[in-house]
């Protein structure tokens, strides 16, 4: 039996007595012959709780007092897991994600990984111990500060290490049953995929599916690490996530279905460039002032220029939580560009259909967009790549959105409603 690492969510650790739940199946993992190594995030809401007490204190905390203060989180949800463990008879020692090895860039608030460096890990489980490490954080190359990952990082430390550790598997353990074909939450009869193509669960996750962190998915993806989607509230089979179709799911020779899922993101805003003159270089600077702000966009659309005024419009994606910051960098770069105005608006919604087999199969888009259409939703914005169509429409209308779309592929389940646990999704 090889090396398992498992992950476990806030949800999963939110009280002592889900802290025990989970203490048990890390054990029962250990006895089946298995060495075990645990990342944990905080437990429930606690570092939503953190940024609201740094921000009653500090309106514009310093990133590096802030990452050592959202990092207290997991220390606490590791050190008690470590305790439970023991309690049933076995060893178990406690890492930050600077003593597991974990190091990062410079950049505080959203730090990415630049390697693993997994020594004092391995000692432990080669004296027998499970390892606990504290997820979402690591230690900067540079100035050994303390950094933290972005939201969501804790997936995304459970796959390094399972990269660095050369792990069987990377188990994910959350509030659902597995990846759903919709967030089960809006979608009370989404199906659950036994086993999904990396690529397709890529799309699905930046797509809006909150499951997994499209970070982590990347990750693994590169790593060829299989991640498996499973519930800490139950025993069921979850999803696997994989470059290649295990063969206990079937045939590796058969095709995609259609359709994998149907995603929905309501965390983005929109901003238009008004009176854009239309020659060439003009998007460019407008880009180039978004990026110098270390801001990711997501969907653009650039209107046909007026013939009678040589000016077009040029809309854009965002997350909500850099809007400011980009309407900042935009106004300060307005001279050189010489756009006529701003509009931002944050009551949108993004909804994604996405599917391997979908270039394969004509008719698709038309179905998508009619779905739409007889559910009264109006489109603001379209993108599309070989195994995804976005769009952008009002956020009151992405709910009802998702479920046309869902049942108009045939993806709604006969059988029980899906089950979610926790609450929270993760």
């Amino acid at each position: 039996m090889g090396l398992v690492v498992q992950k476990y969510g806030g949800s999963s650790v939110a009280d002592a007595e889900g802290i025990k739940r989970v203490a048990k199946r890390i054990v029962e993992a250990k006895k089946n012959g298995h060495q075990v190594v645990v990342v944990v995030s905080a437990m429930g809401d606690t570092t939503d709780e953190l940024i609201d007490l740094a921000e009653q204190v500090s309106p514009m905390p310093a990133g590096r007092e802030f990452d050592m203060l959202l990092t207290a989180g997991e220390r606490i949800s590791m050190a008690l897991l470590a305790m439970a463990i023991k309690n049933l008879g076995h060893e178990a020692q406690s890492f930050t994600g600077s003593q597991a090895g974990v190091i990062t860039d410079s950049v505080h608030n959203k730090a990415r990984i630049i390697d693993v460096t997994p020594g004092r890990i391995r000692t432990a489980l080669d004296e027998g111990n499970i390892a606990i490490v504290a997820g979402f954080q690591g230690v900067s190359q540079d100035k050994k500060d303390i950094t933290t990952l972005g939201r969501g990082g804790s997936d995304t430390t459970a796959v390094a290490l399972a990269a660095a550790l050369d792990a069987e598997v990377c188990e994910i353990y959350t509030d659902v049953d597995g990846v759903f074909t919709a967030d089960p939450r809006v979608v009370k009869k989404a199906k659950k995929i036994d086993w999904i193509s990396s690529e397709d669960m890529l799309e699905l996750a930046a797509s809006g599916s909150k499951v997994l962190l499209h970070r982590c998915v990347e990750y693994a993806r590169r790593y060829n690490i299989p991640i498996h989607v499973r519930s800490s509230f139950s025993g069921l089979p979850g999803t696997w996530v994989s470059n290649e179709k295990p063969e206990s799911q079937g045939d590796q020779q058969v095709e995609h279905a259609i359709i994998s899922g149907v995603a929905h993101d309501v965390s983005e805003a929109k901003i238009t460039v008004v009176g854009v003159p239309d020659k060439p270089g003009e998007a460019a600077v407008i880009f180039r002032a978004v990026a110098d702000a270390e801001i990711n966009i997501d969907m653009i659309v650039q209107n046909v220029s007026a013939a009678s005024t040589g000016l077009t419009d040029i809309s854009f994606t965002l997350p909500k939580t850099e809007g400011r910051k980009a309407i900042d960098a935009l106004e300060k770069a307005k001279g050189s560009i010489g756009f006529e105005s701003l509009r931002y608006d944050d009551q949108i919604g993004k909804i994604s259909l996405v599917g391997a087999g979908m270039k394969t199969n004509p008719g698709v888009t038309a179905s998508f967009f009619q779905a739409l259409s007889d559910a009264g939703v109006n489109i603001e914005l379209i993108s599309t790549s070989e195994i995804r169509i976005s769009v952008v429409t009002r956020q009151d209308d992405v709910n009802g959105a998702v479920r046309a779309v869902h049942s108009a592929f045939g993806l709604d389940s006969d059988s029980d409603e899906a089950v979610v646990y926790g609450g929270t999704g993760r």
